[in-house]
């Protein structure tokens, strides 16, 4: 039986991660516990210091069938290469230049909300053709 999973991030800035990869994903911020009207109440009744209030953030598919995304404040900042990254499927089952603007329209609006562009790879056969992109903290994903 196949196990359910989620995808942790190490960040700077737990908030700022959710919501970015919520719009890139067309995910939610998850909501409070219920009898909260908002986090900072719920976090607030818990004890927890307002410094610490976005120590951490998650977002959830709002159908409930992709992977709770759970972002996490750390000390360290990024060093180095991911060595696991998202593919954002943004053109599944396109082809060619339908492909490939697809993808550019994708990209274009990701840079609007703080991702940057990093490569192009352009359809050659084997490879479909993708754009390399980095967040807002600079880790790599994919618009497959």
């Amino acid at each position: 039986m196949a196990k359910e999973f989620q995808v942790t991030y190490d960040c700077a800035d737990p908030g700022a991660q959710a919501a970015f990869w919520a719009q890139a994903l067309g995910y939610r911020i998850q909501p409070p516990p219920e009898g909260f009207p908002d986090w900072t109440a719920a976090l607030t009744a818990w004890g927890v210091p307002p410094e610490h209030h976005n120590d951490r953030s998650a977002i959830t598919d709002p159908d409930g069938k992709g992977p709770r995304v759970f972002f996490q404040k750390v000390p360290e900042g990024k060093t180095a290469k991911n060595r696991l990254h998202l593919d954002v499927r943004a053109a599944p089952g396109l082809t060619g230049d339908e492909r490939m603007a697809t993808l550019e329209e994708e990209a274009t609006r990701l840079q609007e909300l703080g991702a940057k562009r990093l490569n192009r790879l352009e359809p050659n056969g084997l490879d479909e053709g993708i754009i390399v992109m980095t967040d807002p903290e600079g880790n790599e994903f994919c618009l497959d």
